[in-house]
């Protein structure tokens, strides 16, 4: 306390900066009048260094709301109407599916006469960031389910099993055993057991089923979306599943596992707030119906930049009367159940703005300002009967702490791109990435993240991702990147970066892939505003300390006088 008593000014300022705010709605100054639509997928197609966001309306056109430096910063740029094909589309995956470094779109459509098992495919080529109704591709195949995006577009056997694929399914494309290339985790189903999981490990570019698949939790009624996420931050991704114990959802709870892990480890089952019970929200089960249905999907982000991933979910109360978006935050673990993995969710009951949207159907972390703050997206049932309204909610949260985030481009064209445009965000399915350093207690900390792992079912990833670092101002003493290797590939594709700045943007290029001593990375740091009270509290503590010292050369000039006057006082007195 006693520096505190000495720079009262830097103490005061600097609790200040260490306040947490709630939300606020931006969604007018976002969006303005046209704030509705489904909310399919994100990346920056217009290459101009800021996220983009795909929209889809009507249920038969994608429009592309473009990220803008003045209001609305979000504006319905490009557009593409379906309606002349005669179908529904039903997911938005962009990427480049061609190597030309501009970013195409690959949609997922269901035709009114067929049900929602029989989807058709179609990618739409992107040229000179547009996209043109005549220039696509249709795959001469019938899809019974929305497709796990992996690599650049080709057509193969992938593996051999004697599973079948489960519907929806929520398959993963991204690093389970820590060796920085991405594996394949499938949903898959068989007479014995009517939902279960395997993990093909990549072995040399090859896909191999290292052992016995796993079952759901036992008692488990209702299965929704795996996620992964390095949710203890130990430097490895978690399994983690939201399930419903009985068929109505009242019952609900969120399980955790990892390769090599046979348990299951609740993380979550206390859904009471109050007198009123919560729980997930089922999925419809009518597949005739061309409504939109969303599955239980946890969407994984860092809100509070702690450096364990939290959570955003629908929840619906126990009768089913109202469906809200809830945060769920990564705490430490306050039971017996969960002491293996030392963390749990909890959720977040009162927070501001977010409470107040009602009939909410999805939520998601989006960072709005590209400033490392991962703020919320909510669609909810409260524009029309087609409709749903999107609201936006900037996080004020503004804690002493820090973050990296990193991008992993396509790296299919470095210096030499077509029409002299560097690419950046084009999204790239499969990159791992994962730093170490030093807490601010002194203590190793790790952190990791798979970047695009899933693209079905509204997965909504970003093509980024922002990697909390709590309190610790340290620079990062590693930080390591993997990409995925082709069949036949036998040697790793990582690449290692030292000293990594805090409340930075890495911007990674993997040119060429196969020689990772190459790979590039341009890093563009992010200013907080704990950096800008910082510079005001040391400004203000200058000028008090100039005030003092210039109060006291006053008064010291004013001794000095008072002393030349009378030492020349003495001098008349001595002379007479």
């Amino acid at each position: 306390m006693g520096g505190c008593r000495r720079w009262l000014g830097l103490c005061l300022l600097l609790a200040l900066a260490g306040h947490g705010g709630a939300l606020q709605n931006v969604t007018a100054q976002l969006f303005g009048a046209e704030a509705y639509g489904t909310l399919a997928a994100f990346g920056d197609f217009n290459s101009d260094k800021q996220t983009d966001l795909f929209v889809l309306r009507g249920g038969n056109e994608l429009i592309i709301f473009l990220a803008d430096q003045k209001e609305p910063y979000f504006k319905p740029r490009v557009k593409l109407p379906m309606k002349s094909l005669g179908v529904t589309i039903t997911s938005v995956v962009p990427g480049d599916y061609d190597g030309d470094s501009q970013m195409d779109v690959l949609l997922t459509t269901q035709a009114q006469s067929h049900g929602k098992d029989e989807l058709s495919v179609f990618i739409f080529w992107g040229h000179n960031q547009t996209l043109d109704l005549n220039h696509k591709t249709m795959l001469n195949k019938t899809f019974h389910d929305e497709p796990l995006v992996m690599e650049n577009l080709s057509w193969h056997a992938a593996l051999d099993t004697q599973s079948k694929m489960y519907a929806p399914h929520s398959h993963a494309f991204i690093d389970l055993n820590n060796d920085f290339t991405a594996d394949l985790f499938l949903t898959t189903s068989s007479d014995s057991q009517p939902i279960q999981f395997e993990t093909w490990v990549n072995k040399d570019g090859n896909f191999s089923k290292p052992g016995k698949t796993k079952a759901v939790p036992s008692g488990v009624q209702v299965v929704g979306q795996s996620v992964f996420a390095d949710f203890d931050g130990d430097g490895q991704s978690e399994h983690l599943l939201p399930v419903c114990e009985d068929t109505k959802c009242q019952k609900s709870a969120i399980y955790l596992t990892k390769l090599g892990l046979d348990q299951w480890i609740p993380v979550l089952q206390d859904f009471r707030n109050k007198d009123t019970l919560w729980g997930f929200v089922p999925s419809k089960s009518d597949k005739s119906s061309m409504e939109i249905s969303f599955p239980i999907t946890l969407h994984i982000g860092d809100y509070n930049m702690d450096g364990y991933p939290d959570a955003l979910a629908i929840l619906q109360n126990t009768s089913g009367s109202n469906h809200q978006a809830f945060l769920l935050e990564n705490v430490p673990c306050n039971n017996v159940s969960c002491k293996s993995v030392r963390r749990m969710f909890k959720v977040f009951w009162e927070l501001s703005d977010l409470n107040q949207i009602k009939d909410a159907v999805v939520a998601t972390f989006f960072d709005i300002y590209e400033d490392g703050i991962l703020d919320i997206i909510v669609l909810s049932k409260g524009y029309s009967n087609k409709e749903f309204a999107i609201h936006m909610l900037k996080n004020n949260f503004e804690a002493d702490a820090y973050f990296v985030k990193v991008i992993v481009l396509s790296g299919l064209c470095s210096n030499d791109c077509p029409r002299k445009i560097t690419p950046f965000g084009v999204n790239q399915p499969g990159p791992y990435i994962m730093y170490t350093t030093v807490d601010a207690n002194g203590y190793p900390k790790n952190g990791s993240a798979g970047q695009l792992s899933q693209s079905a079912h509204f997965a909504l990833q970003l093509p980024y991702n922002v990697l909390g670092l709590g309190r610790s101002a340290n620079f990062l003493d590693h930080l390591f990147v993997g990409i995925p290797r082709p069949l036949g590939e036998k040697s790793i594709r990582k690449q290692e970066w030292t000293a990594i700045i805090p409340n930075s943007q890495l911007i990674v290029i993997p040119y060429p892939h196969n020689v990772p001593r190459s790979w590039s990375a341009k890093l563009y740091l992010t200013p907080s505003n704990i950096v800008l009270l910082t510079a005001i509290a040391l400004i203000g503590v200058c000028v008090f300390i100039l005030a003092i010292i210039g109060i006291l050369h006053w008064q010291e000039k004013k001794a000095d006088d008072r002393e030349k006057r009378q030492e020349a006082h003495r001098f008349h007195f001595d002379a007479m």
